[in-house]
């Protein structure tokens, strides 16, 4: 815990205006009293206003306070939540905007609301209405990356617990973050128009007006009126004609999310089922490599079952995306969209999948309160997928996949710096745009604290039963850092005892969570399947000299998996860079540069890069050009702009093919390659 003996300011929460106020104020808050009563159960002398100044971390005082600690929003979500969302939008292709307008469902939090503050970022807001009677609106000037803050005034409304409707009506502009439309010659199918939306972490706010933090969890309902079909984060309800070729659809989610699991997309869409609860949706181009290289989905959705809860959420279907999709899956509710960088013909790249169905237990049902807790999202998905894995593929495939992760995580930590604030897991994002953050370090070093955590206090056959019991606990609900840490003592305790909870003290938390760089404890993974490629790697990495290299031959990684191979090349990128009659003699017999497994070639072209090989040139901007996932397109755009003869290049490529990036990955990538600071 966090020790603060000094005044706490608690930025966006002028209530209080003195220190004594806040003591006062905190002593009167509904949830101190069980606070400080466990408190003085460990130390009966304490006094409440010592507790408070020595033992509330700033979070907890305005979690007590307020609900919650929120940096990332612009809506006033102390004095009043949303329950439910109703969209209803019309898509102009021609255009490029959704117009219509949103229907807030809202609560009172507190006596005497006389506006609600909404989240919104380049947005055409035309009208708003209370209990329908309109009512004045202003839109506050831009506050960078968080958008503009709409303020709704309202008849003063005096008592807290009461319900409400508000309507803005709106449209979106081509300034929009949340939403890429595509021109016929980006699809697949070269024919007709698409769009679809990413609006993790804080693009919601771009797509309609909303309380843009994941605290606030609704349901939410939307009637879409479009020329070509459309599918969204939610229960498909019905279709109807509407004339001049085009058709309403209509979708419900009734299980709560937040905001940044709203999620559309329309184009030339045609479906397939896969499972006895699945249809995976894409365009008949792509519909039989996409339904074959999916057909195991509903053997990791019974996994997930068995390990966690009964599956929520009644269907889960799967959208495959054109290629500018800028990540490798969104965990979006009933339909998660992947990237088709996973159709590798082989299966070879689905266990992404297993990833994105852990998120229907952790994220999607119990969410981070603020991306402030990222990792309790992230962290804990990789820890249920390589469960998941494990259970289907054994446990030494876990291990293996927990390498690769480590990998990733040590690589993230050196592109931030080891002393740098985004290494931390419960980060602080006073200012920051969370995409700034967004890298491995909340999924792997979250995964290797659980990991950690598991073999301390026993294994699987304590801790599994433990997983279940925090999704039953929290589900339906948002949670933070000091919550996940406070349950996890609680039952640990409750089920198991002292000896246990002796355990867990022997873990250093505050290092773990708010001490920067990597993980403070050697995993010691189970390099079993590892070691082939170490070993291989190695006998490369000591050839430098050798100008026949006749000890290699194309049987050396005849059977060596995908992931052995990523394993092999990963290895190599920790080397000093290869001379280049090695990178030529590797390729001639092992055909690297022609694989079609998305990771094996990001792997060797990164390979290639670190000693600027110029012949891989032309194949990584093939690659970075032909898809737009950022695992991939970011590294290589950053090691070819670091590369010999390759800054020009990777510059040149960039804004040659600007418009094919997901706006989000647009903006990183030029942070990148210095076209931005």
């Amino acid at each position: 815990m966090r020790h603060r003996a000094q005044t706490v300011c608690i930025k966006r929460h002028n209530c209080i205006e003195t220190w004594k106020h806040r003591v006062s104020k905190l002593q009167q808050a509904p949830q101190f009293n069980l606070r400080f009563a466990r408190a003085r159960s460990r130390d009966p002398g304490i006094s409440s206003t010592n507790y408070i100044v020595v033992l509330l971390t700033a979070e907890e005082i305005l979690s007590t306070m307020c609900g919650i600690r929120e940096p990332n929003t612009l809506s006033n979500i102390s004095q009043v939540k949303t329950t439910h969302l109703h969209l209803d939008w019309t898509i102009s292709f021609e255009k490029k905007i959704l117009s219509g307008y949103v229907v807030l469902d809202l609560i009172t939090l507190v006596d005497n609301v006389e506006k609600v503050v909404l989240d919104s970022s380049f947005l055409d807001v035309t009208k708003a209405s209370y209990e329908g009677k309109e009512v004045k609106f202003s839109i506050g000037e831009r506050q960078d990356t968080f958008g503009s803050a709409l303020t709704v005034e309202l008849p003063t409304i005096a008592k807290a617990g009461t319900a409400f409707k508000l309507r803005v009506d709106y449209s979106t502009t081509d300034k929009c973050t949340a939403i890429q439309f595509l021109k016929p010659s980006q699809t697949e199918g070269k024919q007709n128009p698409y769009l679809f939306s990413q609006c993790e972490p804080i693009h919601a706010r771009a797509l309609s007006p909303c309380q843009d933090s994941p605290s606030i969890k609704l349901t939410y309902s939307a009637v879409v009126t479009s020329p070509l079909q459309v599918v969204m984060s939610a229960l498909h309800t019905g279709v109807k004609d509407v004339g001049n070729g085009l058709k309403a659809y209509s979708f419900e989610q009734r299980t709560t999310i937040p905001s940044y699991l709203i999620a559309i997309a329309a184009g030339n869409l045609v479906g397939r089922e896969i499972g006895p609860r699945s249809t995976v949706w894409c365009e008949p181009e792509v519909i039989d490599s996409a339904a074959w290289e999916f057909a195991d989905t509903e053997k990791f959705i019974s996994t997930g079952e068995q390990l966690l809860t009964p599956y929520e959420w009644g269907r889960y279907d799967l959208l495959v995306l054109p290629p500018s999709f800028p990540y490798g899956g969104m965990e979006n509710p009933c339909l998660t969209f992947v990237t088709p960088t996973l159709l590798a013909g082989d299966k070879s790249a689905v266990d992404v999948v297993a990833h994105e169905i852990a998120h229907s237990w952790m994220g999607n049902l119990v969410t981070t309160e603020s991306w402030e807790h990222f990792w309790l999202n992230e962290g804990w998905t990789v820890f249920i997928e390589r469960k998941i894995t494990g259970r289907i593929h054994g446990e030494a495939e876990r291990q293996f996949s927990s390498i690769i992760g480590w990998k990733a995580l040590k690589e993230s930590t050196e592109l931030f710096g080891a002393d740098s604030p985004a290494t931390r897991l419960n980060t602080d994002l006073t200012g920051i745009d969370p995409d700034d953050y967004f890298s491995s370090i909340p999924y792997e070093k979250g995964f290797n604290l659980l990991y950690h955590i598991e073999k301390v206090v026993g294994g699987p056959k304590i801790f599994e039963p433990y997983m279940k019991a925090y999704v039953e606990n929290f589900a339906s609900k948002t949670v933070n850092t000091e919550q996940w840490k406070t349950f996890l003592y609680e039952y640990m305790g409750k089920t198991y005892g002292q000896e246990v909870v002796d355990k867990l003290n022997t873990i250093d938390f505050e290092l773990w969570l708010r001490g920067t760089g990597m993980p403070p404890v050697d995993p010691k993974f189970d390099t079993t399947l590892a070691d082939a490629c170490y070993e291989l790697a190695h006998k490369w990495d000591t050839a430098r000299e050798d100008k026949e290299l006749k000890q290699f031959s194309a049987k050396d990684l005849e059977n060596f998996t995908a992931a052995q191979k990523i394993v092999f090349l990963e290895r190599l990128t920790d080397a000093e860079p290869l001379p280049h009659h090695l990178i030529t003699k590797m390729d001639e017999l092992y055909h690297l540069t022609p694989i079609r497994n998305a990771d094996v070639r990001f792997r060797w072209q990164q390979v290639c890069l670190q000693t600027s090989f110029e012949p891989i040139y032309p194949e990584v901007v093939k690659f970075v050009t032909e898809q737009g996932r950022m695992k991939f397109v970011r590294p290589l755009y950053r090691l070819l702009y670091k590369a010999k003869n390759g800054a020009q290049l990777a510059k040149d490529t960039y804004l040659e093919h600007r418009d094919f990036y997901h706006p989000i990955a647009g903006q990183l990538i030029e942070k990148d390659i210095g076209l931005k600071q």
